[in-house]
């Protein structure tokens, strides 16, 4: 049998994309294979698919990092035909073929069981974005957050716009920064109560310590942003760091975590246990407002895959993005 996929080749250091047919033969090992539903878009899909910080080694590769589907066949017997599953993570679309296919090959240890009340659509609108900005409102939580509101940055991306709205189903004050005026009402709409311009946390913190502010921050810009929080955190708050968006370095002082105690945080969305990642889904079943969910999700198709990587890395895209493979 054939399907389509987004296939990448590389020739002479420069990495090309392109909807393709290909055959069940070609896909790799693995013991249960799904006919897939839905992928998404994600900031480090967008880096893999113009062939930044060299993710992929092999070539030609089927991208993807994530995905949502129907088992068609297993030799796992966790599984069975006709179970709808997710999977994020596990480096899959980097070193595994992906999600940007009609068809996956994988390993059953990479697959959860989507819960009843939630759609193969609805599992990607969050996907690895929602993984992770779950992964990061409950490590705060396990870390105790203050009475101040929290900040999410990098806001109006996917996983921000997804961690606005979690934070604030969940009771919780949020404060988004965003270098986009434009997606304020968007982004009140999400729940936010405050908008931060981007600009203001860009700068350089004046000092080691600055009046303090929030009482937890979802952080997916890091660089200089993520110093310049670090500096306005309430005393024994802290800081889920879960993206690099701004960049990957962080120059900053012990001055915060010696004199408030503040507690700086990694998420880890790619090979976080089984149990953390059940738990984080039947949390995102619970919390999400479907209604929401949809306004801050686009449905787009395989062709339109290749453009967008290019899109996202350039700050373009709002939300979050769903592939609808068979489009």
């Amino acid at each position: 049998m054939t399907f389509r996929a987004v296939l990448l080749t590389q020739e002479e250091r420069k990495v090309t994309a392109e909807v393709t047919q290909l055959e069940d033969a070609q896909l790799p090992d693995g013991e249960v294979t799904v006919d897939i539903s839905y992928s998404t878009l994600n900031y480090k899909d967008g880096m893999i698919l113009n062939g930044v910080g060299r993710l992929v080694r092999d070539y030609p590769h089927v991208p993807g990092i994530d995905f949502s589907g129907v088992v068609s066949k297993s030799a796992d017997a966790r599984f069975v035909e006709g179970d709808r599953v997710v999977l994020t993570g596990w480096r899959v679309g980097e070193v595994h073929w992906g999600g940007y296919a009609e068809r996956a090959r994988v390993s059953g240890d990479w697959l959860v069981k989507l819960p009843a009340s939630l759609s193969e659509f609805e599992a990607m609108s969050v996907g690895t974005a929602g993984l992770t900005s779950m992964l990061a409102m409950q490590t705060l939580e396990d870390h105790g957050i203050g009475s101040g509101p929290v900040l999410v940055t990098g806001a109006a991306g996917g996983v921000g716009s997804v961690a606005v709205h979690l934070l604030s189903q969940a009771g919780y004050e949020v404060a988004a920064s965003t270098g986009r005026p434009e997606t304020s009402d968007y982004l009140a709409n999400l729940g936010a109560s405050q908008i931060v311009s981007r600009e203001e946390l860009a700068e350089p913190a004046p000092g080691p310590l600055a009046s303090e502010r929030w009482g937890g921050c979802i952080d997916a810009v890091g660089d200089t942003t993520l110093a310049h929080v670090l500096t306005e955190m309430q005393y024994g708050a802290s800081v889920a760091a879960c993206g690099l968006a701004g960049g990957h370095d962080l120059s900053t002082t012990v001055i915060p975590f010696l004199l408030r105690g503040v507690n700086l945080l990694g998420i880890d969305s790619v090979i976080c246990p089984f149990e953390t990642r059940n738990r984080a889904w039947s949390r995102l079943d619970e919390l999400l407002d479907r209604d929401i969910l949809s306004q801050m999700t686009t449905m787009v198709g395989l062709a339109d895959v290749p453009k967008l990587g290019s899109d996202i890395l350039a700050g373009q895209v709002r939300g979050r993005t769903v592939v609808d493979v068979r489009a």
